[in-house]
């Protein structure tokens, strides 16, 4: 036997890393096993690094809700800089479809307590500067929401879980979880093994390999989406920018871009055949149809110069939302899976609900919410209108 711990963290990602850092503010001496070279290396890196409670689940609500105050004080709170450029989200309706689903889901946000409202065509022109006029019925907006850097946020949320006790070990694979009498034990990695009552699995794309382990058959399938960001512009864009409608190529859902601190304008959009699996080379097609998109939203987009593009795992659920409770079996394991494409946002607010969770035996959302991410619902329900 190694050594032993209070709780052990299956991930250094989005999840495993603000929860490291809540856990070890709660006392516990925490260890954070990876089975790559640093923090966010996995699915972290490729998020484009927005971060908006706009939603239309309450659960998701009430975690990116909790994430907003984390990220935005971050910098105030522990002097280091994680890239926090407030701006808000913009929906514009660029269709009488989207407008109808925007104000559907309009008096849910509100009733949360979202700072969000529908603006006319004139002033979504002036929240969205350069947006194509032709066809704008309006837009919600939220000032609230934001973008953070997401690779200085994995390793801020490192430092400070260090600074607060936890010790974090890398290129170390979990090959087995020990379990006796229906407790967890201890967690075995092909470097060493280490004794501990409580477990944290916040795995990501490899949640369903890592639930198995304890028998559990955890719903996540990794599927993949392509992302990119273009060399820097003058700054004229401060909130992030969500289009709803299908793509004209018939190829694509909802597209989304933003321009972040550094000025780079970086975009992302969700196609409508599913890439399903854990292939992240780049596709061919991917350039040619998101600079259409962004021309059609924005036609002075037309001269960015393109630096880089990348592809992540969406670590998907069959319903879309996460799962974010106590594992039925055996003791002492909180599941932190499944995030669906959003586990940078929900990060920060998924840590203080597992270390609710596992801590005191109580929820820090909504009791109501919770329960729609418990591990043992139905999947079967109608997806989140926001995705």
């Amino acid at each position: 036997m190694s050594d032993a711990w209070d709780v052990i963290v299956i991930g250094a990602g989005s999840v495993g890393c603000p929860t490291a850092m809540e856990l070890a503010g709660r006392g516990q001496r925490v260890l954070v096993i990876d089975r790559l070279a640093s923090a966010g290396q996995g699915q972290n890196k490729a998020a484009i690094g927005g971060v908006r409670a706009t939603h239309s689940d309450p659960a998701k609500i009430g975690l990116c809700s909790q994430s907003l105050v984390v990220f935005s004080n971050f910098e105030k709170e522990h002097g280091i800089h994680i890239g926090w450029k407030p701006g808000g989200y913009c929906f514009p309706a660029l269709s009488e479809k989207v407008e109808s689903t925007l104000k559907g889901i309009l008096p849910i946000q509100k009733e949360a307590g979202l700072a969000i409202d529908w603006h006319g065509p004139d002033e979504i022109v002036q929240i969205v500067p350069g947006i194509v006029q032709d066809g704008l019925r309006g837009g919600t907006f939220s000032p609230g929401d934001g973008q953070v850097s997401p690779l200085a946020a994995a390793n801020a949320f490192q430092r400070v879980a260090e600074q607060r006790g936890a010790a974090f070990r890398y290129n170390e694979r979990v090959t087995a979880i020990d379990v006796e009498g229906g407790k967890v034990v201890a967690v075995a990695t092909d470097k060493g093994r280490y004794a501990t009552e409580r477990l944290v699995i916040a795995a990501g794309a490899d949640a369903r390999e890592v639930g198995a382990l304890i028998g559990l058959d955890l719903p996540v399938t990794p599927d993949s989406h392509e992302a990119g960001i273009t060399a820097p512009i003058a700054t004229f864009l401060a909130p992030l920018v969500v289009d709803l409608r299908p793509g004209p190529e018939g190829r694509t859902a909802n597209f989304y871009f933003g321009q972040n601190a550094e000025g780079q304008i970086i975009f992302c959009y969700t196609p409508i055949e599913i890439m399903v699996g854990t292939d992240r080379e780049s596709t061919s097609e991917f350039m040619p149809i998101v600079a259409r998109r962004l021309v059609s939203v924005i036609p002075r987009l037309k001269h960015a110069l393109v630096r880089r593009i990348w592809r992540g795992l969406y670590p998907m659920t069959p319903d879309g939302l996460p799962i974010v409770d106590m594992a039925p079996e055996p003791e002492g394991v909180a599941l932190a899976v499944g995030m669906c494409g959003q586990g940078f946002m929900l990060g920060p607010g998924v840590a203080k609900l597992v270390t609710g969770l596992l801590l005191d035996g109580e929820p820090t959302i909504d009791a109501e919410a919770a329960a729609t991410i418990r591990y043992g619902r139905d999947y079967s329900a109608t997806k989140e209108a926001l995705k």
